[in-house]
């Protein structure tokens, strides 16, 4: 099974990059998404609970990242479980390319999926998968604009701070502060195991 897609960010792609590595980030824009852990550097876990047509379920997952080149890209490797409702696993590469508005996110999937979700006609999945992804990336936009706006304000109070030398600047007020490389990769990896 196989998956691509893009979607324009109104974001540059260092700040695309900054937030699809912030779990608080993730977890606000995934669907039903209920937590994000770094195990390691490379290595996290997901757990989130979703429902497509008659079948609910929690499933759990693991992604390992490879081929690292932040902003740009990185390959991932990804497995998940929910139970009776199905599994998932595959690989996943995701590129953020420099627009004249932003970024643009592009991503490919090949993936093999079993258990109740794969039964599911595709239409119902394929519906499913649009709607979940719009959602996503709706939330994502809000959330990105927030930080620029905050990042914005954060800026605007060290020009004022640094006009009045008798005031400390707080150097820990920047919005985008790089969390574990990678965990941008979850974005489409949490999509892949609601979608698919």
């Amino acid at each position: 099974m196989d998956m691509q897609g893009n979607r324009p960010l109104g974001v540059t792609q260092q700040q695309a990059w900054e937030a699809l590595n912030n779990p608080d980030v993730l977890k606000a824009c995934i669907p039903g998404c209920d937590k994000i852990e770094a195990v390691s550097p490379e290595q996290f876990v997901i757990g989130m609970a979703i429902k497509i047509g008659p079948v609910s379920a929690k499933f759990s997952g693991k992604i390992t990242l490879s081929e690292m080149n932040p902003p740009a890209s990185y390959t991932l490797n990804f497995e998940g479980q929910g139970g009776v409702a199905g599994f998932g696993k595959g690989v996943a590469h995701v590129q953020l390319v420099p627009s004249d508005t932003g970024c643009e996110l592009s991503y490919q999937v090949n993936a093999q999926v079993g258990g109740k979700i794969a039964q599911l006609g595709q239409r119902l999945i394929d519906g499913a998968a649009k709607s979940l992804s719009e959602e996503f990336f709706k939330k994502f936009d809000v959330q990105t604009q927030n930080m620029l706006s905050q990042s914005n304000v954060a800026a605007a109070n060290a020009v004022e701070s640094a006009a009045a030398p008798s005031e400390p600047t707080d150097a820990s007020s920047s919005i985008f502060t790089p969390k574990n490389l990678g965990i941008a990769a979850v974005v489409l990896v949490a999509l892949y195991f609601i979608l698919r």
